[in-house]
């Protein structure tokens, strides 16, 4: 008998190998991901006017505002307007909310006033022990 190759057939697969699919789209979505946030860098807003319901509160809060020059006033439970420093505004916060755990205190600043100057003055505001910092507005805005 002679030696006989037999060529074996081999089976057509009708797999689709989807592992570079995969890659692609894990890679896509990272770059999604990482660029979605940088388009919209610049968003015009007027937040001091609002339609929001007050707040309901049994007792007077604590008010500190800050104007366009960045100097703070603090207004103690329907006291007037006192000028205070931003060494001095933390230790009285911190002595009077001690004191007064309940009390609402609010940060509060003119239209006018720069984003930033308002969230340094809200990151002042819990360095010095405030659980909860809430924005003032004027009432009747285009909110909805």
């Amino acid at each position: 008998m002679s030696m006989m190759t037999r060529h074996k057939r081999r089976k057509l697969k009708s797999e689709i190998n989807v592992v570079p699919y995969i890659d692609v789209m894990l890679v896509l979505l990272i770059i999604f991901m990482v660029t979605a946030p940088l388009l919209s860098l610049s968003v015009d807003v007027d937040l001091p006017k609002s339609s929001a319901r007050a707040v309901d509160s049994k007792k007077d809060p604590v008010i500190v505002t800050v104007d366009a020059d960045g100097r703070y006033f603090l207004t103690v439970q329907g006291g007037k307007p006192e000028p205070i420093d931003a060494t001095e505004l933390k230790p009285r916060l911190e002595a009077f909310v001690a004191q007064n755990r309940d009390v609402p205190v609010f940060v509060a600043a003119p239209g006018a006033v720069e984003y930033q100057k308002v969230m340094d003055t809200m990151a002042l505001v819990q360095a010095a022990g405030v659980p909860r910092v809430s924005l003032m507005s004027q009432p009747g805005g285009n909110a909805r």
